[in-house]
């Protein structure tokens, strides 16, 4: 491996991105990727469905700031706007009320404007769960602002974090796949793939990224990868990193959002293409069903937070019987004679991203802060969990690979 001026590691949006703008600059770079593809968590397959189907990302969320947009746009992708109101809810087989439904709506209101004039005091109780009980939201509104939000139970995120959040309207589906369209971005991007970085060491002048292909020397690196991924020490740091970047990792756990796709044929089971459905259950065993996207003949399932984990923990044929069992609950047993395909995505188990995206502990959003920093002026991070009010989302790391790469430029001139 030839020596260049940054090591990019990771070639999901944001090492992309990264490395699109250092080449803008005329600088010399190597994008180094443990998987064997591109894209990371941004992930299309027609294997499952026949159709480009979503392993990973598949909502444009922000579009008006979302530089994938314009893109897909350009390419003719197909389009639709998506409002996620709940159309559809049901507690365990029970449709809900007009009441109940217009209640969980209030609540989910008032749940945000708690957040707006809400101040965490030092010490004080940092968890999203706080602000639930106060407005006496109902667990609907729990779900959407949890799990199905953040990827975590309500107790487990930071209303801080979840106060910096955008929102993310207008959200935009698309038909080709979102996986697709970061895949057309990184096309020309040229990638090591199968090259996971064993260690990076910066005790030297620049620093030495050592793979099993060999050492790649720089001046400096970008590091792309999830923070789960490096509080598992999958790529250490010797010598070990100031105590700020190191806590950060562990203080920025992934959350989780498992898909349960279903092949439904036959019906449309009395719903319209992109309707909303949500189950609420007992002790947070909820689903989400986005129905029928561009009258595909496909029941998209979601779980989050810690049932997603312990879904991902039991299995695809496990988590394929459990939404079965759910669509059977509330359209009858008639329904299994309409059930094709199925899967279950699984990002827990993929060694290299171990999670959906991340999420900062209760009283630790400052470590989104703390990792933005360099360290020694030679080790950059970014990604979605870096990505300002667009955290979590995948148009974000881009925007963050961009923003680190100029500075990275930035700083290398000024030397």
């Amino acid at each position: 491996m030839n020596d260049v001026d940054v090591v990019v590691v990771g070639a999901g949006s944001a090492g992309l991105a990264a490395a699109r703008t250092l080449r803008d600059a005329g600088l010399s770079f190597t994008v180094l990727e443990a998987m064997n593809r591109i894209g990371g968590r941004a992930w299309t397959s027609s294997e499952h469905f026949g159709v480009p189907f979503d392993i990973g990302c598949a909502w444009l969320h922000a579009a008006d700031r979302n530089p994938y947009f314009p893109e897909a746009q350009a390419a003719g992708w197909t389009l639709h706007h998506h409002d996620m109101n709940v159309d559809h809810l049901y507690f365990n087989r029970r449709m809900a009320s007009p009441e109940e439904v217009e209640e969980m709506k209030a609540a989910d209101a008032r749940l945000f404007e708690l957040l707006a004039a809400h101040e965490v005091k030092e010490g004080g109780d940092d968890r999203l769960g706080y602000l639930l009980a106060k407005g006496s939201a109902t667990r609907a509104a729990a779900t959407f602002a949890g799990p199905m939000d953040f990827g975590a139970d309500e107790d487990e995120i930071s209303i801080r974090d979840f106060q910096a959040a955008a929102d993310l309207d207008p959200n935009y589906f698309t038909k080709e796949g979102f996986g697709a369209l970061v895949a057309r971005f990184g096309a020309d991007v040229p990638v090591e793939l199968g090259t996971p970085v064993e260690r990076i060491e910066w005790d030297v002048p620049g620093v030495r990224c050592v793979t099993k292909r060999g050492t790649l020397r720089a001046k400096a690196v970008i590091v792309t990868a999830s923070p789960a991924v490096l509080a598992f020490e999958e790529t250490p740091f010797p010598p070990a990193l100031p105590d700020p970047h190191s806590g950060a990792f562990f203080d920025l756990p992934m959350g989780m959002l498992a898909k349960l796709p279903i092949e439904v044929r036959g019906t449309r089971l009395g719903l319209s293409p992109f309707d909303d459905l949500l189950v609420e259950r007992m002790a947070r065993h909820d689903i989400y069903f986005l129905c029928f996207p561009f009258d595909l003949d496909l029941m998209v399932g979601f779980v989050g937070g810690d049932f997603a984990w312990e879904m991902s923990a039991a299995g695809e044929e496990a988590g394929v019987d459990f939404v079965v069992d759910r669509l059977v609950d509330i359209f009858g047993a008639e329904v299994r004679k309409h059930v094709g395909r199925a899967m279950m995505t699984r990002w827990g188990a993929e060694r290299y991203i171990r999670g959906a995206y991340a999420v900062a502990r209760p009283g630790r959003s400052a470590a989104r802060a703390a990792l933005m920093q360099p360290v020694a002026e030679k080790i950059f991070f970014a990604g979605e969990h870096l990505a300002g009010p667009l955290i979590q989302t995948c148009g974000g790391a881009r925007l963050s690979g961009e923003a680190v790469a100029r500075q990275v430029a930035a700083h290398l001139a000024a030397k």
